[in-house]
């Protein structure tokens, strides 16, 4: 198992926000985090990568207490792909460059080298490595943040909302390239995420959080249209087309 999340609560100023969350992660599982807003997801994730202290419980990265880690040792361990990327007069290279950091020692190195030249390959980004990255697309750029997390060869990588703000096109693209990497790399991944059917079509598990705790946990056949109606507070159905579960929002 590579991440085991044991009972980790989390409160901002006495307002509690996640309590006794208990959840793990294997190598090459891809885990959709699923809940309303506000739920506790994106807090989740950043109890997860040890930038925010649970006041109790704790997170093993490979067995590994993050909480009693470094911030080197987490960042090898741990790739963390935020909502939002910075843009800034840096290209497309040096920024997935940035991400060899914790492996750095005196100096960048040929097999540094070699490995951020294999990841631009891998995404596609060739085309763009010279270009600077506050002259990117939504979808560009979050291809540089995920390229930039895989280069620091972590065991488990963290997304959240990686699709927030992408035209359809772009989301279908950026999870196909997430569910690839999870198996072409065998990481263990873990996403917050709002569109439902997205999820549902490309991840292997799903967490859905209300109120600060877990409500269900499991593969797609956890999820039916009384566990979600349940969760959102509205409505819903279940489909399937071709195979694949759909909600619907009851009429």
């Amino acid at each position: 198992m590579i991440l085991d999340v044991r009972g980790v609560a989390f409160a901002y100023n006495s307002r509690p926000v996640l309590s006794s969350v208990r959840f793990s992660v294997g190598e090459g599982e891809l885990v959709a985090v699923l809940g309303p807003n506000g739920v506790g997801k994106t807090t989740l994730l950043k109890c997860v990568n040890a930038i925010l202290k649970p006041s109790a419980g704790a997170v093993l990265v490979d067995g590994s207490d993050v909480g009693q880690l470094s911030s080197l040792a987490i960042a090898k361990r741990v790739g963390y792909v935020s909502q939002r990327t910075e843009t800034t007069r840096m290209t497309v290279f040096d920024t997935v460059l940035m991400g060899r950091k914790p492996h750095i020692r005196w100096h960048v190195s040929d097999e540094d080298m070699r490995k951020v030249d294999a990841v631009i390959r891998r995404l596609g980004l060739e085309p763009l490595s010279l270009r600077y990255i506050d002259q990117l697309s939504g979808g560009e750029l979050q291809k540089v943040a995920i390229a930039r997390a895989l280069v620091q060869e972590p065991r488990l990588l963290l997304l959240d909302e990686p699709t927030s703000s992408l035209d359809l096109r772009n989301q279908i693209d950026i999870l196909s390239l997430i569910r690839r990497v999870v198996d072409e790399h065998g990481v263990a991944a873990v996403m917050s995420m709002h569109d439902l059917n997205a999820a549902l079509r490309f991840a292997d598990t799903f967490l859905f959080i209300k109120g600060g705790e877990i409500v269900a946990h499991g593969p797609v056949e956890t999820v039916s249209s009384d566990l979600v109606s349940e969760v959102y507070d509205l409505s819903v159905q279940v489909h399937r087309i071709d195979g694949a579960p759909i909600v619907v929002p009851s009429s």
